[in-house]
């Protein structure tokens, strides 16, 4: 995490995050996973420019609104059935990256949790910088 934060394009920027969101998605290759939905953690990461996140009046018009984040995951769970973690994480930090303009980079990462008995969970993570300058 602590490289990701000294890429040149992430100076002066703020880190808004959401932690841990549970799902419950139709998610899986395995015959197994495809009858019934499992539990997901999704975390994710925006890093927004100070100069647009940086309120002089305490009003939420002038940062980010967290709920876009939770309205992304809430959308994408309702879905049809996804067979990999790497296309639903792929598909929420695209989604985030292009709500607004102002986003310059995202960090989506997906876990199951109840997947093996011997780890605490598998999950893939991306992350992503916006062409847009």
């Amino acid at each position: 995490m602590t490289a990701l934060l000294l890429h040149p394009s992430l100076a002066g920027c703020r880190r808004v995050f959401l932690r841990n969101h549970e799902m419950f998605l139709s998610i899986g290759v395995h015959e197994s996973e495809k009858k019934q939905p499992q539990r997901l953690l999704v975390n994710v990461e925006l890093f927004i420019p100070l100069s647009v996140s940086t309120p002089q009046n305490d009003d939420i018009t002038e940062v980010i609104d967290y709920a876009f984040i939770r309205d992304v995951l809430d959308n994408i769970g309702t879905k049809e059935h996804i067979n990999l973690q790497e296309t639903l994480c792929d598909g929420i930090a695209r989604q985030l990256l292009s709500h607004r303009t102002s986003i310059r980079a995202v960090r989506v990462s997906t876990e199951k949790p109840d997947v093996y008995a011997n780890a605490e969970s598998i999950g893939v993570e991306i992350f992503l910088i916006s062409e847009s300058p």
